[in-house]
């Protein structure tokens, strides 16, 4: 079974992308997925001074490795201010320290929500630009606009059946291009 990996560009508790993120999650079933809370790794905020003084962080390794071991990647970033988040930039910048091409030959669904009708196209943009020079094959990607009025968050749906729809069609795209 393939094995893939998921998790939200947020270091929000209550972040939107990661309920997407955990919705796509229970919608697989042909793989093994393996949702991951980017706050659960202690990586400070990238300094050279720090690279330099105390090498790379433990938890930048270990998540490295988790991705490292998956087949395929599932990213779901978040949007401030019209660019990514400070934090998820952060986490690409130790990443990319650790190893280069810590994304060489994985497959990447990418997506972004947020509570405005562009739904992070901004950050979906600059990040399906940028994981390329991370070794990345961005396969899918998808924005969902307007998140309180399409999902609901109590049932954990899709509430718009068009976006339901459109969901499921590049899921089953990229499990497709995984299983490839």
């Amino acid at each position: 079974m393939k094995k893939i990996i998921a998790f939200a560009g947020s270091n929000s508790k209550n972040s939107i992308n990661g309920q997407l993120i955990d919705y796509l999650a229970n919608q697989i079933t042909s793989a093994s997925v393996s949702v991951v809370k980017l706050t659960d790794f202690e990586i400070p905020m990238y300094s050279i001074d720090i690279e330099t003084e105390q090498g790379f962080p433990v938890d930048a390794t270990i998540l490295k490795n988790k991705i490292s071991e998956s087949d395929g990647v599932i990213i779901s970033v978040n949007e401030h201010n019209g660019s990514v988040s400070a934090f998820f930039k952060n986490i690409l910048d130790w990443l990319s320290r650790v190893d280069r091409n810590f994304l060489s030959r994985k497959k990447i669904f990418l997506l972004s929500t947020s509570p405005g009708a562009r739904g992070g196209k901004n950050a979906l943009e600059y990040t399906k630009g940028t994981l390329p020079h991370m070794g990345g094959n961005v396969v899918e990607n998808f924005s969902f606009p307007s998140f309180q009025e399409n999902f609901d968050s109590t049932s954990k749906t899709i509430t718009n059946p068009t976006l339901a729809m459109g969901v499921s069609e590049v899921i089953a795209s990229f499990l497709q291009e995984v299983d490839g």
